[in-house]
Order: C-alpha cells, then structure tokens, then sequence
C-alpha cells in the first residue's frame, strides 16, 4: 500500500512541478539560475520516497565560478537527488532534439540547458566546441556525468575526457561531485530508505601538467576515494537510526 501512495505522489507532484517551472522559465527564459531552481524542487520528491539528502558544499563553490561539474552517475533516482546539489548559474548539455519531447523537453529547452546540433556531423569534437563557445559567451557552469551511462551497481565506470577537454579548453575548474551508493537503496515499500550523502569538492585546476586522458583517470580516482569515505558514513548514520 505504501508503495501506490507514493507512486501516486511522486506522479502528481512530477506533473505539478514541472507545469510550475515551466510557467516560471515563460517568466524569465533562460536565466541562469532556473536549473538550480528546478534541482530544488525536484529534490522534493527525494523525501516522497523515504531518502534523507544531505548536500555538503564548500564556500568556495558557492561564491565562486564558472565551474565544470563532474558527477557519478547511478540510476534513474538520482534525477530527485543529484539534482539537489545544483548550484546557481549551472546548466547541462543535451541534444537539440529534446526540444521536441512535449513538456520536459520545453522545459529542458527553457530552463536555460546548452543545446548542441549534432544533426548534420554528430561527430564529438563539433560537440564539444559548441558547448565550449556556449559556456565562454555564457560565463555558465556546466555539470557532467563522465561515465556516459549509468552505473547501475557496477561502480564507478571508467570516464569519458569530453568534461576535462573542455575545462582546459575554458580555463576553468572542475568541482567533484561525489554521491554515495544508490543501487538498491530505495524500497517503496519501506518507510525510510536511508541516507544519501552528496559532497561538492574544492575547484581542481586542471593544469598543462597533465592531459585531459590523465587528468580524468585522476579525477576519478579521487572521486572513488571520496565515494567509499562517503558509503562509511552512511552506513554509521544509518545503524544509528
């Protein structure tokens, strides 16, 4: 029983929520801090599904910027608790396509996200120059999921250098985005599922030192580090309860 409830809820407050932002976006198009926004409100439905979120976010990511983001990737729930540690002025790159999906895609298209036309070449280095262009003329952070695909209990997954090329290519730091162990973690049908913690890094500066290959097998062996330490935790905070 519990599990249709919440179904239900998160279904009508999915709907609600983004006919809310999308009325918000028709207010200010494409201002900076509209996917913040949304990350906050889709965050809610984190707590719908018996999640505790905590988000721990230095000073330094929250004055400063622009920043390239990189996070892991889990599954489909972290679009209600990934989302939450969105910061202002960040958007994400999607394909001009989604402009097309009735009502998300409005809202992906509105809220400010980059748009890259891949319909003619499709090839990754036209990408990653229009998302480059984009975030110079912009001054925009970006967010990334370097694996490519979701992990689904596997791990972190080897990383993609597409987000480290354009962080050197803008001479801007990358924020680490590191979210503990989400497989199996949500039962619908259990009352509290438990702690989700979520730390933001200080900004790496990604210097000539080191290739973009080198920098994103770096980056993700800190991120791996910083994902056990943050699963400990979780398993302390958890036992308590």
């Amino acid at each position: 029983m519990l599990a249709v409830i919440r179904i239900i809820l998160i279904f009508l407050y999915f709907i609600l929520a983004n006919l809310a932002m999308i009325l918000l976006c028709l207010v200010r198009p494409f201002h900076r801090n509209n996917v913040h926004v949304i990350g906050k409100v889709y965050g809610v439905m984190a707590s719908i599904v018996g999640l505790t979120v905590k988000v721990n976010v230095p000073k330094s990511v929250k004055q400063q910027g622009p920043f390239v983001f990189v996070a892991n990737h889990q599954n489909s729930y972290d679009l209600i608790t990934v989302c939450k540690s969105a910061q202002q002025g960040v958007v994400t790159v999607g394909k001009k396509s989604l402009v097309f999906i009735p009502f998300f895609g409005w809202l992906y298209w509105l809220s400010g996200n980059i748009l890259i036309d891949r319909k003619n070449s499709g090839r990754a280095n036209d990408t990653l120059k229009q998302t480059i262009e984009k975030i110079k003329k912009r001054k925009i952070s970006v967010y990334f999921f370097p694996e490519g695909t979701r992990s689904r209990g596997r791990g972190l997954l080897s990383f993609k250098t597409g987000a480290f090329r354009i962080a050197q290519a803008v001479n801007e730091p990358v924020v680490m985005v590191c979210t503990s162990n989400l497989h199996n973690k949500v039962k619908l049908n259990r009352w509290n599922n438990g702690t989700v913690l979520i730390d933001l890094s200080e900004p790496v500066e990604l210097d000539k030192s080191r290739d973009a290959k080198a920098w994103a097998t770096e980056i993700r062996q800190r991120m791996n580090d910083k994902i056990a330490e943050l699963d400990n935790r979780v398993a302390q905070l958890d036992e308590v309860k």
